[in-house]
């Protein structure tokens, strides 16, 4: 019986390969940052739409957000195994979807249609979730602290990638944005009267540089300056940047942060410029793998002829921290990675090459299918007795 479910998920996932190929070129060709995805959302939702789902957008107050509904037969009823497939449209400030967002959104997409075909005999409700302002604003923890997860039995989503792995082991991570406000004056004829607030963020650099000796090797402290100053001949009044701590847990990710702090209070010290520390998020957590679902994903997968068996210099994509870890900690998921091939790793701009072309349209289709396939096993699990 799984076999036949399976292939008739499969058939429609083919059937919709064309839409959703135009659907992951349409957000290629117009990368929207975070919180801004307006015609991105749009157009996933509306897919949606056009396609039977009952969408709720803006959703929670959020207006890139959506939630798209598709309740039928016994899959309405209150007891139904309530699936769901998270959406990400956001893209990368200069380097457009260079971390396969447009094709996150289309294989998301492609598991819900596909999911459909069989959700209503099984008593399964399918939905799918636009989460926006993955890269760096935490659109998942804003809907999660507003009840958008409170109902699901199951979230799922796969994340584009050199190759394929399938276990997410994502970095708890603090977003920060920095600044220091000193004085200007004239940097030849009265630099007495500056505070230089460059030289603050030089400071706090050096002391992060040193810092780093000591950390643990699976600690992360990096960032930019996204202002340091107008003019060569003025003491730079204020400063800014944007940085981001990553640990193994949100315990040692607490613990790293004040030891980040201390570096860039530093700045503050050593030039008398006042330091502002803005975090730009919540904390992302740590992952919460569903070790079951995680184990159909790889059969299904391995079904399709993917192989988790790249260089292991490839495979850690793994480790880049989604807000999707916040989700896995009150919701059963998996965010397995998916293959797109080629030399480019993710936050490239060959990379973002690599997310449309013949070789990601395969990749949609493969990962749409795995995500629809694994989210059937798990419901069909659950519903047995011992579950």
């Amino acid at each position: 019986m799984s076999e036949r479910l399976k292939s008739r998920i499969a058939e429609r996932i083919a059937r919709e390969r064309a839409a959703l190929v135009e659907l992951s070129e349409r957000l290629h060709a117009d990368p929207e940052l975070g919180w801004q995805e307006h015609r991105s959302s749009a157009a996933v939702a509306g897919i949606l739409a056009a396609r039977g789902f009952t969408v709720e957008q803006p959703y929670l107050g959020l207006d890139t957000a959506f939630r798209a509904v598709l309740d039928s037969g016994d899959a309405g009823e209150a007891g139904a195994f309530r699936a769901a497939f998270l959406a990400e449209y956001d893209a990368l400030p200069g380097l457009g979807h260079a971390c396969g967002h447009n094709l996150i959104s289309a294989m998301s997409v492609g598991a819900a249609l596909g999911l459909t075909e069989v959700a209503a005999e099984l008593g399964i409700a399918v939905e799918v979730i636009g989460t926006p302002a993955e890269e760096g604003g935490g659109g998942k923890i804003e809907l999660l602290k507003r009840g958008a997860f409170q109902r699901l039995d199951y979230a799922s989503m796969a994340h584009p990638a050199p190759v394929d792995v399938a276990e997410a082991r994502p970095f708890a991570v603090t977003h920060w944005h920095i600044r220091y406000d000193g004085h200007a004056a004239h940097a030849a004829a009265y630099p007495e009267r500056g505070v230089n607030a460059n030289d603050a963020f030089l400071v706090a650099q050096l002391a992060l540089g040193l810092l780093r000796q000591q950390l643990p090797h699976t600690a992360r402290v990096h960032g930019v300056q996204t202002r340091g100053g107008e003019a060569p001949n003025a003491i730079p009044e204020r400063t800014e940047g944007r940085w981001y701590v990553r640990a193994e847990t949100t315990e040692e990710l607490i613990a790293l942060e004040a030891r980040v702090l201390r570096c860039f209070e530093a700045g503050a010290l050593a030039t008398g410029a006042t330091l502002t520390v803005t975090p730009e998020s919540e904390r992302y957590a740590e992952m919460r793998e569903d070790e079951e679902a995680l184990e159909r994903y790889r059969r299904n997968a391995s079904a399709l002829g993917r192989s988790f068996d790249g260089d292991p210099e490839s495979a850690t994509m793994n480790r880049a921290s989604t807000d999707m870890g916040n989700v896995s900690q009150i919701v059963n998921a998996i965010h397995p990675y998916i293959g797109v091939g080629g030399h480019a790793s993710n936050h490239q701009p060959a990379f973002a090459d690599a997310c449309v072309g013949a070789a990601a349209e395969q990749t949609l289709t493969d990962g749409a299918t795995a995500l629809a396939w694994t989210a059937l096993d798990v419901a069909r699990l659950r519903a047995t007795p011992e579950h």
